[in-house]
């Protein structure tokens, strides 16, 4: 039973279009070669894949190059030359120009090169200065301000962190053995008059002498 006929158009799928691909080149590479052997033919194939892949056949014993120039001749078109130095020269001189136009325009804001410029053009670049000014104006005022509300920021977290640390400092208890440590004795006092002695040491402390109680006791 024979193979049946296989519709010539664009494989979709690409797998099967670059093994498609794969195996017709190298039947088409072989009948190329036998040709070209069996029948002293000289030829020159040149393939390109989808994917940019170059590959080529030639006879033995020539050149591809010799073959594309014979076919110039004997078809009578030329590959036009380019000559990569007059490409270069015509780039070069572009620059050029353009060089020239920028230095003259740099000239005119600067104010160096004027004695040429038309009234029109003078107030035209009059204007153009102008709004750049303004526009280098509001720029500073932006940063300025920018600056001044950073140190702004810096002040009141130094002042909270100030008042933090006073209210902190105020909160702290005052701890018995610092007053006990004003105390010129050590233990209880012994008496009344002991007491009397040191009052005004312990009058940061708003301490009173007891009064003694006479009820009950005979005089």
């Amino acid at each position: 039973m024979g193979r049946g006929k296989i519709a010539i158009r664009r494989i979709e799928n690409q797998t099967t279009r670059q093994v498609t691909f794969s195996k017709r080149r190298a039947g088409l590479l072989k009948k190329t070669h036998e040709l070209s052997v069996l029948c002293d033919a000289q030829i020159g194939l040149i393939i390109f894949s989808s994917t940019g892949k170059l590959c080529q056949y030639c006879t033995e014993g020539l050149r591809m190059e010799q073959l594309i120039e014979r076919y110039q001749k004997m078809s009578g078109t030329r590959i036009p030359e380019h000559d990569s130095r007059e490409q270069l020269f015509g780039e070069l001189a572009m620059l050029r120009n353009e060089t020239r136009r920028l230095q003259s325009n740099m000239r005119r804001y600067t104010g160096e090169d004027t004695s040429s410029i038309p009234f029109e053009e003078l107030d035209e670049v009059e204007q153009e200065l102008e709004r750049s000014v303004i526009k280098v104006r509001d720029r500073k005022n932006e940063l300025l301000h920018q600056q001044l509300e950073n140190l702004r920021r810096k002040i009141q977290e130094h002042r909270v962190a100030l008042e933090y640390q006073h209210a902190a400092m105020e909160a702290k208890p005052v701890e018995p053995q610092q007053v006990l440590d004003q105390f010129p004795f050590c233990g209880e006092p012994s008496s009344v008059l002991q007491l009397s002695t040191i009052s005004h040491q312990i009058d940061p402390y708003h301490l009173q002498l007891a009064q003694p109680c006479l009820q009950g006791s005979s005089v």
